[in-house]
C-alpha cells in the first residue's frame, strides 16, 4: 500500500524575523535556512516531530492575509500539557484568539485554544487526538 502523509505546510511572511523566532518559541527546530533562494529574501524549513513548516519571504510585498477569503485558516498542533504550553506562550506575548472570554475553551471532548503568528497565521493547540 503506498504510504502518504503531510510532509509540510508553507508560509509566506513580510516579518521573516518576528515569524522565524515566533515559530522556534513553539519547538519547531531550524533545520535549514536559505538566503536569496528563486528572489526571496529567505526560504527556511523548520521541523518538529516530522512535520515541517516551509518559512519563506514572499518575492515582493504580500498584501495582507485574509483567512476569510483564501489559504488556510489555522493549522492544529496537538500537546499534552494545554496549560503549560499556554503559560509558555504567555511569557512570549504571544496573541491569543479568546472565545466566551477565555483562552482555554472545550470541543467535542478535549479543550483547545488559538494564537496568532506575526505573519498572520492561526494556530490553534488542542489535548485530544480525536477529530
Amino acid at each position: 500500500m503506498m504510504k502518504k502523509f503531510v510532509h509540510h505546510l508553507c508560509i509566506q511572511t513580510n516579518d521573516y524575523q518576528a515569524s522565524l523566532a515566533f515559530y522556534q518559541a513553539l519547538g519547531f527546530e531550524l533545520k535549514q535556512e536559505t538566503a536569496g533562494f528563486h528572489g526571496r529574501e529567505y526560504n527556511t524549513w523548520l521541523e518538529l516531530n516530522g512535520f515541517y513548516i516551509e518559512l519563506q519571504t514572499g518575492k515582493q510585498a504580500l498584501a495582507a492575509y485574509d483567512k476569510e477569503t483564501c489559504g488556510i485558516p489555522h493549522f492544529c498542533l496537538y500537546v499534552d500539557e494545554l496549560e503549560m504550553m499556554l503559560s509558555e506562550l504567555e511569557t512570549l506575548g504571544v496573541v491569543f484568539l479568546e472565545k466566551n472570554g477565555g483562552k482555554i475553551y472545550s470541543v467535542e471532548g478535549g479543550r483547545l485554544f488559538k494564537v496568532k503568528a506575526p505573519e498572520g497565521t492561526i494556530i490553534e493547540f488542542r489535548d485530544t487526538l480525536a477529530i
